[in-house]
């Protein structure tokens, strides 16, 4: 579940490819981060002021923002979405609208339909004020972090799945 713009949105849980890309992503982080940070699927990221809570893939939190039940928005130094085939406008729209709203510094989308990534920063009222794509096969830099985009798998076409 999640809240936005007053309303109440009911998400399914994926799995499969979606999963493993998020599996991924965050064994990379897991290797790079510094403690006391960690890179965990960690919950929901409330911010009561927006009356807005979402449930990011994968974070980047210090361990100190543990164990609440929700994680302060502010304290998320990466959000990372891995988009669904059902409802991508989910994480291209909404959660681009809302996250920099939020305070979550950076953004990450990796999107298995095309193998791409789009990394957004320098959140503002009016959404981030940087963008850059990427091709799954790229390694960029988040802040300190490599992430190499060349272990995220596309999803299979609608006829082998």
């Amino acid at each position: 579940m999640e809240i936005a713009d007053g309303q109440v949105l009911m998400t399914a849980r994926a799995v499969g490819w979606h999963d493993l890309n998020a599996i991924r992503v965050a064994r990379q982080l897991r290797r790079q981060i510094p403690g006391p940070l960690v890179a965990e699927p960690v919950g929901d990221a409330e911010d009561a002021e927006l009356g807005t809570l979402r449930r990011p893939d994968v974070v980047v939190v210090p361990e100190t923002a543990f164990p609440g039940e929700s994680v302060d928005p502010r304290e998320i130094l990466l959000a990372v979405e891995v988009v669904s085939v059902s409802n991508p406008d989910n994480d291209y729209v909404a959660k681009s609208r809302d996250y920099p709203r939020m305070g979550i510094e950076h953004y990450l989308i990796i999107d298995p339909r095309d193998g791409t990534c789009l990394h957004q920063w320098e959140p503002g009222p009016h959404g981030y004020a940087n963008r850059v794509h990427y091709k799954f096969g790229d390694v960029f830099m988040i802040g300190d972090w490599a992430i190499d985009s060349g272990a995220f798998e596309v999803y299979p076409r609608e006829a082998d799945r």
